[in-house]
């Protein structure tokens, strides 16, 4: 029955924090309707059955929101981040809904009375399940609802469910171990799994900045994670306004040398992943390099820069082909200096792909900014003509610089491409591009800024005005419905010396990227074994502003591992989660996580205890 009412759960006061009552109600709504925390929600009406034995009364519209069109699956990370949002329904809000139907006060409402409201009104319901209400309140069979009855049998009934799911939860060892959900499917630079590794490549070694020790520590979570074996704990402690590195000695004639510049940006889909231009980088002969990458300021107010200054990035160059996944990583941009990351070094004669990356940390961080209020794109004149409003105008100027990428302040049809490719999926050929130029202001057979803007209008002029096309527009740009470019949004520049540069691709290297940032780590890292799991070995880079973790899975099993960063200090994960699970396949190894310094002007501890959930 679709009533959208349920009684939260109240935890007693038993010793555990109000993360840990917050959490242990999570998994105990997700077992009422799920074997497992690990296993994915596959359609709305289960997100809409977990909420509602969490105690949550979500609308239709809410659910739209959670799930939107093109959604797959969301998994337990996700439950967890929509449970925060969504508010408990008070335990006698039903009641008053039905006491304002009471027209005589007299406790009943007759079946007539409110199947004309719940088949009418609100989230209508059928005239098949205000019977089956009736099926279960109609006690003296009279063809009228003790309504105070009905409340109390649902709210008996939510609660034995949800008892039920805890004790489950206390009793059954193997979920009691399954504490979070695994977020590798849709985290925001979740790693394919790889091929099976060479015995070469996994040597554990000491980590001379990482300490281990038996994880004697209290957690919110686990009395389990204090009965599980094979703790693995690192910490490391980074120093508070590292955004300079002391390496950065730019060559005397720099100034000298051929500069080329690309702009990108970062882009997050749905499903979590970030995608961004690859570039095509040419090398005549071998010779000196110097490479750059920063985010890209379009704030024309010098004292307030753009929102994702802030958002860390870096630069991958690998050789092979942009259409397979087999690459090799040549380098990439580690030293830092303050917002810009740099590779220098002699690269031979050749091809290679520049992949920009991001964790996520930060970039995730701001997609959880909520906006209530929508901002105007067109206007008419007294003359009833369509005009694009100001705040239109801006955002599409912004837009106008980030496609701009070689920033000439022209559009070729290839810059331009990129934009429909991202907007609409589909590329404006030879002949659809020669009508733009006539219509529109054009300057060296490319289309200027001003040719951008009339662009648009006359899109909106086609649709009549209806924004809708613009808005779909604008939200593959990156853009809230406030016009803020803060969702899931990052741009950047890519600065090169001495070679020729051009974008090749939109999307098509995120694989190849996946093993670049992999193999960055195994490479630069050290692997230390769980205790009593000689295969099981994870690897941490501490880099200029990030650390990385991987874990391998040498052995011919499936193993999942327990995270836990409770214990870290002034961090953000690209999990955006401070406990959570993850699942390794037999023979490959996978990233765990990026973990970065929430506010940079402070000191920031990373303290992570990986641990091995044996299998039942």
């Amino acid at each position: 029955i679709n009533l959208r009412h349920f009684k939260y759960l109240s935890l007693s006061c038993d010793g555990r924090s109000e993360e840990e009552r917050f959490y242990m109600t999570c998994r105990a709504a997700y077992l009422s309707v799920f074997r497992s925390s690990l296993v994915n929600m596959t359609s709305k009406d289960q997100l809409c059955s977990v909420l509602q034995q969490a105690g949550r009364n979500p609308s239709q519209k809410a659910l739209d929101k959670y799930w939107p069109p093109g959604t797959k699956k969301l998994n337990f990370d996700d439950f967890c981040e929509i449970l925060k949002k969504e508010k408990t329904a008070e335990p006698d809000q039903l009641m008053r809904i039905f006491k304002k139907f009471d027209t005589n006060c007299d406790g009943y409402i007759s079946h007539d009375e409110l199947s004309r409201i719940l088949t009418s009104s609100g989230e209508k319901m059928s005239p098949k399940e205000v019977d089956e209400v009736f099926s279960l309140a109609d006690v003296n069979k009279d063809g009228k609802l003790d309504y105070a009855e009905f409340c109390r049998l649902l709210e008996s009934t939510v609660e034995q469910c949800q008892t039920a799911a805890l004790e489950k939860l206390e009793a059954d060892a193997k979920l009691k171990r399954q504490n979070f959900g695994n977020q590798l499917d849709n985290s925001p630079q979740s790693l394919e799994s790889q091929p099976e590794l060479p015995a070469s490549e996994i040597q554990p070694r000491t980590e001379p900045e990482t300490t281990q020790r038996k994880d004697s520590r209290s957690s919110s979570r686990p009395s389990s994670a204090r009965s599980r074996r094979s703790p693995l704990s690192t910490a490391i402690t980074m120093g508070s306004g590292s955004t300079k590195s002391g390496r950065l000695a730019e060559p005397k004639s720099l100034q000298d040398w051929h500069h080329t510049l690309m702009r990108g940006c970062f882009y997050l889909e749905e499903d979590g992943t970030i995608v961004s231009l690859q570039y095509r980088l040419i090398i005549p002969e071998t010779t000196s390099i110097y490479l750059t990458i920063r985010p890209l300021n379009l704030s024309p107010i010098p004292d307030k820069p753009s929102p994702w200054m802030c958002v860390d990035t870096a630069l991958y160059v690998v050789t092979g082909n942009e259409t397979k996944e087999d690459s090799n990583l040549v380098c990439f941009t580690e030293l830092r200096d303050k917002e810009r990351f740099l590779w220098r070094g002699e690269l031979n004669a050749g091809s290679y792909l520049l992949l920009p990356f991001t964790t996520g940390c930060r970039l995730m961080k701001r997609t959880r900014k909520t906006t209530t209020k929508t901002a105007q794109l067109v206007n008419r004149t007294q003359s009833g003509e369509l005009e694009l409003t100001k705040e239109f105008k801006a955002a599409l100027s912004d837009i106008f610089e980030v496609i701009d990428l070689d920033g000439s302040g022209l559009l070729s049809l290839e810059e331009y491409n990129f934009f429909e490719q991202r907007t609409s999926g589909e590329k404006c050929d030879e002949d659809a591009w020669a009508i733009c130029k006539e219509n529109f202001d054009t300057r060296k057979n490319e289309l200027t800024r001003q040719g951008f803007l009339e662009l648009n209008l006359m899109e909106a002029n086609d649709r009549e005005g209806d924004p809708r096309d613009l808005w779909l527009t604008l939200e593959a740009m990156g853009y809230n419905r406030s016009l803020e470019m803060v969702e899931g949004k990052c741009s950047f520049f890519v600065c090169a010396c001495l070679f020729v540069i051009a974008a090749v691709h939109l999307d098509s290297g995120i694989k190849m990227l996946n093993s670049a940032v992999q193999r960055s780590i195994t490479s630069k890292a050290e692997a230390r074994s769980l205790k009593g799991h000689e295969n099981v070995l994870v690897y941490t880079y501490k880099g200029e502003s990030r650390i990385s973790s991987v874990i391998a899975n040498k052995s011919n099993q499936k193993v999942t591992v327990h995270i836990n960063n409770e214990q870290s200090k002034n961090c953000v994960s690209s999990r955006a989660m401070s406990v959570f699970a993850v699942e390794v396949p037999a023979r490959t190894k996978m990233v765990c996580q990026h973990v970065m310094a929430l506010n940079e002007q402070q000191e920031w501890t990373y303290n992570c205890v990986e641990t091995i959930i044996p299998s039942l």
